[in-house]
């Protein structure tokens, strides 16, 4: 058997194949073999003279068949390699078609992924874009601090007359200055207990002296609902001067 020329120093282990040529090889050399050396004393069925002649026997025949033997094992076997070989060649192949398949989809998967992350971002951009415009439309509100007055007579009257802008009442700082004074002396817990009203059980109350019934008539909505609130006792007083003089302006004397 030749040797293992492709890993020197190990034995070549026998296939299903290899063992199946030499099983072949082995029959036909025993055959040839048994034809080759027949005994000299063995008969025959030639004729005498046949029989005897001398036989010459020599060790070609049997070192043609070693030949043979030899020759047609290295045939099998180059044979076994070739098919080795080609399995061999297959399966790189196919790890090959796999590696390249996996790699595609790999590949493809990746780029699946910058995809979609570039339209979340592109998404993204647009909603802040569209924020940021939505935003710069809106015309931007400050927040308005609550107007305060002072507890005085000066508080009093420039926050009734702000309630009587709003409500359309007419009167100005110094008409409302001027009949406080003439009537409360700026205060706005007065009292009249001695004229024709306090005679008839509605007193003259407040910064601008009115009664009862007529700060109910002309109540301001928004206002306290009493005569002695600085704030409620002007704005009621003032519209119901308005009503009757025109505006607060215009009166000059008891009303």
């Amino acid at each position: 058997m030749p040797k293992n020329t492709q890993n020197p120093g190990r034995s070549r282990t026998l296939t299903k194949t290899h063992k199946l040529a030499l099983a072949g090889v082995a029959t036909l050399g025993a055959a040839a073999l048994a034809f080759s050396v027949i005994p000299a004393g063995g008969e025959t069925t030639t004729d005498e003279a046949a029989a005897a002649a001398p036989v010459a026997y020599g060790s070609q025949k049997v070192t043609d068949v070693k030949a043979t033997l030899t020759d047609q094992l290295a045939a099998a076997s180059v044979k076994v390699e070739a098919i080795e070989a080609q399995h061999k060649a297959a399966e790189t192949a196919a790890a090959k078609a796999k590696a390249e398949v996996e790699a595609a989809a790999k590949k493809k998967a990746q780029a699946e992924a910058r995809a979609k992350a570039a339209a979340e971002k592109a998404a993204q951009e647009r909603a802040a874009k569209k924020a940021a415009s939505r935003s710069a439309a809106r015309p931007k509100v400050q927040p308005v601090a609550a107007k305060t007055y002072a507890n005085n007579l000066d508080g009093w009257i420039r926050h009734a007359l702000d309630i009587m802008h709003d409500k359309g009442i007419p009167g100005t700082y110094n008409g409302l200055y001027r009949n406080i004074i003439r009537e409360s002396s700026g205060n706005p817990n007065a009292i009249n207990n001695w004229d024709i009203n306090a005679q008839n059980g509605v007193p003259s109350i407040g910064l601008l002296q009115i009664i009862k019934p007529t700060f109910d008539a002309y109540h301001v909505p928004g206002t306290a609902w009493s005569q002695y609130d600085p704030v409620a006792n002007l704005t009621a007083a003032a519209n119901y001067a308005a009503d009757r003089y025109g505006s607060i302006d215009n009166v000059n004397s008891a009303y």
